[in-house]
């Protein structure tokens, strides 16, 4: 520390500059990234990180792959986190989410390769069926914008609502044109709506929600998402730039191998669909 202090202003200055560019030459974001680590991903509990963790307890040392499942209940913090480097990719998303997220946040995220489907589906704790709801019935539905639109999108396509032409992946309850039974929308977080089923007449839930709410999609539903020409695949992404780290493309190769192929069908029956 004495040495240290003797030194001179100019000095420290440089030698801040030097290790800033040092430490900024280091970032996994770099062209001389260090991707001897492991790699640590942000998932959604369900069914992600248990894909992830099937992964790595199976595949992933066969491999020479390091990897560590950190898991997340929300669909924000995956992305910013990827984005700033405290985690190297994530694995909870589909592209229109994707798409919304990075023209809204202005983040670099970049889909690497696409897994499995959730199909969104219509619950409730009230009715049986579809055609039981009441007029006025009050339906839950996720508050972010892709997820809203792609609940209304589902009950358009079950006759329940009309949307205007041209309603996308932004659509609201404002866009509807028809809706014959007066229902009623609670915008909630996506996370919330199946804890919403005692309180709504019936809730538009994400696949993942629904199974970890111990919820079956492909036996409970009322009406389900078809999983045909869907743009809603769940995929492993990264920060733009990272695609060609090593790590990264060893796991894209294991989610997407027979072993997790044949890990999903057995244990989601159905409810999540391998989508390679």
């Amino acid at each position: 520390m004495r040495n240290t202090a003797k030194l001179s202003t100019a000095v420290l200055a440089a030698g801040a500059l030097a290790f800033g560019l040092t430490a900024c030459g280091s970032g996994k974001d770099s062209a001389s990234s260090d991707y001897s680590g492991p790699l640590v991903v942000a998932a959604s509990p369900t069914p992600h990180a248990e894909i992830l963790n099937f992964v790595e307890k199976n595949l992933a040392k066969k491999a020479g792959l390091d990897l560590q499942v950190k898991e997340f209940q929300d669909y924000i913090v995956p992305n910013t986190a990827t984005e700033d480097g405290s985690v190297d990719a994530n694995y909870f998303q589909n592209q229109p989410y994707l798409d919304d997220f990075n023209n809204k946040r202005g983040t670099h995220i970049v889909p690497v390769v696409t897994v499995h489907l959730e199909p969104l589906g219509l619950y409730s704790h009230k009715v049986k069926k579809v055609d039981a709801l009441k007029s006025g019935a009050t339906v839950a539905v996720p508050n972010d914008a892709v997820n809203e639109a792609r609940a209304l999108k589902l009950l358009a396509a079950n006759g329940l609502i009309t949307l205007k032409d041209g309603a996308g992946n932004e659509a609201t309850p404002q866009d509807i044109t028809k809706n014959p039974k007066n229902l009623k929308f609670k915008e909630v977080e996506a996370a919330q709506t199946a804890r919403s089923l005692d309180d709504v007449d019936a809730a538009v839930v994400n696949g993942n929600y629904a199974i970890s709410a111990g919820i079956k999609p492909a036996k409970e539903a009322l009406v389900l998402e078809s999983a045909k020409n869907s743009p809603y695949g769940n995929f492993l992404a990264v920060k733009k730039g990272n695609e060609k780290d090593p790590r990264v493309k060893k796991l894209a190769k294991l989610l997407t191998s027979p072993e997790v192929k044949k890990f999903i069908e057995d244990k989601y029956q159905g409810s999540v669909i391998p989508s390679f």
